[in-house]
């Protein structure tokens, strides 16, 4: 019988990058994807191997609509622009949306302007919905109000 030790590579055993590659391709085909906790079931997004709410170590695929809601918003300062909307003259904002399933995050908003925020500023939170925003070499996710 053999004695052999078999070593096994973290990256062979667990390799995060399949949870990123997994992420930015789905984006690309205008899927939203995100993990949800197999104890607890806190999702989490960006996604995670493990559970940043209980702790637990398994977590499981899901999608998310992408629809939600705009709690509050800024509007950034000069340090803290986004170079490849400004170059485009696009109006935006940074803003806190939740997403229908509960899950929060930071994000951009595309579509309000000064005039637009005074507008909504009274109304929060208000409806938003995913745009899947072509960068060149990847896609990336953005919102807009969604006023239909």
């Amino acid at each position: 019988m053999s004695t052999e030790k078999i070593t096994v590579k973290t990256e062979e055993f667990w390799n995060r990058e399949h949870v990123v590659e997994k992420f930015w391709n789905g984006l690309k085909e205008g899927v939203i994807y995100a993990r949800k906790c197999k104890e607890c079931g806190a999702i989490e997004f960006p996604p995670h191997h493990a559970c940043n709410t209980c702790g637990y170590h398994e977590t499981e695929w899901m999608t998310l609509k992408g629809t939600g809601i705009l709690k509050s918003f800024v509007f950034t300062g000069v340090l803290n622009a986004r170079l490849e909307l400004e170059d485009r003259n696009l109006k935006y904002v940074c803003g806190e949306v939740e997403f229908d399933e509960g899950v929060s995050m930071n994000a951009i908003v595309l579509g309000i302007n000064r005039k637009k925020a005074r507008q909504i500023q009274d109304q929060l939170p208000v409806r938003v919905r995913p745009v899947f925003y072509d960068m060149g070499r990847y896609t990336t996710l953005y919102f807009e109000l969604d006023e239909d």
